[in-house]
């Protein structure tokens, strides 16, 4: 008994130590600030150009100060920062971009150059420091694009409050210090000033529905929840292929990268200026409208639409690409990607696999006894049945927008559009129903289809919230990514 006491107090004084020795790493590099590196990035599909815009400094770093160092190797670029000094690296964080993905599609393809504004978070250095940031290569080896030595000393960084009075913020969740919490800011768009008791009963809405699901029940206690409302000078948000724009707070848009159901903003300086009135590690932009649509960047932001049959998933959805760096698994649907994931090279993301080493798949440790490797399913049915509905469903949101784009009468759209959401309720039904009947239902395996791609990727079960729409939990291998990022922001 004696030795086990021993043993015992021994391991908590050398977990306490190493925290200990972490803890000291963040105060001896950095305070508890934020400082919030903003720059442009520009080029098409064969280009790329980073230029500086503004550096900010204000209110306190959010994240962790114990985890300064990105565990998961997910998304296409890195941030690094190294300490001047010792050229020591002492912070790094993956993410991706609306950048990086403009890379992969026709426009950039065709050689047109866009330009696109970012923000890079980092807690605030004490000394100078070297700002680096790498992108991956087609073979997904990371390379330098960008590096600037920053004086924290430097008259020209932006130390003024970014709090902005027209802000209101809701506290949902608030369950202690951001340094310990996963903290997310659901910021409003296309909510007027006499919407903002709607804004408040979304935010309640959706944050049950949030901890509805696993893993984000069984660890409540873990997140801080912000709802951040300005009001926009109108009620929703553009629809260009129904020639419909309005006025708001983020000018997010339907028809990003040209997919009809694609929402995102490319107005980056005031989705950050209005996220810093609360201390954040993730953003949600909350969308006031009845369309399905949404997105999701690592690391950037993910957006959602509020009144869709389908709100709830994509609500989940979405955070899986931005909080987890989870990538799609299904891959029937339109994009505006090309060849997003190059053939030959197996993706960062947790839960697809290109399954180049079938002895070591990446979620080994998860799979079904027995399961054969790749794992055969009923595909082909499945691609008759859904390749069919996507046609269908194309020819149904052309005929809304273009009901919509001629002024037609109200009836008239929105017979159209509950004839597109009674069908497509009727398709997912059928989904499930389907899927629900495989050997395979329930077991871990290796399922051709995932990542956009019907050949050469795979996934990890036969259903998953990141794969199809409806009521559903995600798979155990999201299930797990989730959790351990859950952890990288608790200390």
């Amino acid at each position: 008994m004696k030795k086990l006491f021993e043993l015992f107090f021994c391991s908590l004084f050398v977990i306490t130590s190493v925290m200990a020795q972490q803890f000291a790493t963040f105060d001896k590099y950095f305070n508890d600030k934020t400082m919030r590196i903003d720059y442009f990035h520009t080029g098409n599909a064969e280009s790329e150009l980073i230029t500086p815009d503004q550096i900010y400094q204000y209110g306190i770093w959010a994240g962790s100060r114990k985890h300064l160092m990105d565990e998961f190797n997910y998304g296409r670029y890195f941030v690094k920062v190294y300490d001047a000094a010792s050229n020591e690296l002492i912070f790094s964080k993956g993410f991706d971009s609306y950048f990086g993905e403009y890379q992969t599609s026709e426009d950039a393809i065709n050689g047109i150059k866009k330009t696109y504004h970012e923000s890079a978070l980092i807690p605030s250095p004490k000394g100078e420091i070297i700002f680096v940031l790498v992108k991956r290569d087609k073979e997904n080896k990371l390379g330098e694009i960008f590096r600037r030595e920053i004086d924290p000393e430097n008259v020209d960084i932006r130390r003024d409050d970014l709090s902005d009075p027209s802000v209101g913020v809701f506290g949902r969740n608030e369950n202690g210090d951001p340094h310990s919490r996963v903290d997310v800011a659901i910021i409003g768009e296309g909510y007027t000033q006499m919407e903002r008791e709607k804004f408040r009963k979304d935010l309640e809405y959706f944050t049950k529905v949030f901890f509805s699901e696993e893993p984000y029940k069984s660890n409540e206690d873990k997140f801080n929840i912000y709802g951040v409302f300005k009001p926009s000078a109108q009620s929703g948000v553009d629809e260009p292929r129904a020639g419909i724009f309005v006025n708001t707070v983020l000018n997010c848009t339907f028809n990003s990268l040209g997919s009809e159901r694609y929402l995102l903003t490319e107005d980056n300086k005031t989705l950050q200026d209005i996220a810093a009135n609360v201390p954040y590690d993730a953003l949600y932009i909350m969308v006031n409208h009845k369309r399905y649509g949404g997105g999701g960047i690592y690391n950037f932001y993910c957006t959602f639409t509020t009144g869709s049959q389908w709100k709830d998933y994509i609500f989940l959805h979405e955070f899986g690409h931005s909080f987890s760096g989870l990538a799609d698994e299904y891959y029937t649907s339109d994009v505006s990607y090309n060849d997003f994931y190059p053939k030959g090279i197996e993706p960062v993301e947790a839960n697809i696999t290109a399954l180049l080493d079938p002895q070591n798949v990446k979620w080994k440790e998860f799979l079904s006894s027995g399961v054969e490797i790749p794992t055969p399913w009923e595909k082909a049915d499945y691609d008759s049945m859904d390749y069919k509905w996507q046609k269908e469903r194309r020819e149904l949101n052309n005929k809304i927008a273009e009901l919509k784009r001629t002024k037609a009468p109200e009836n008239e759209i929105k017979k159209a559009e509950d004839k597109y959401v009674l069908k497509d309720k009727i398709h997912a039904d059928d989904v499930d129903k389907y899927l629900k009947k495989s050997k395979y239902w329930g077991k871990v395996g290796v399922f051709e289809g995932a990542g956009y791609s019907a050949k050469g990727l795979y996934r990890p079960m036969i259903d998953c919230i990141m794969f199809s729409k409806g009521n559903k939990p995600f798979c155990k291998v999201c299930e797990n990514a989730i959790k351990q990022m859950i952890l990288h922001y608790t200390e």
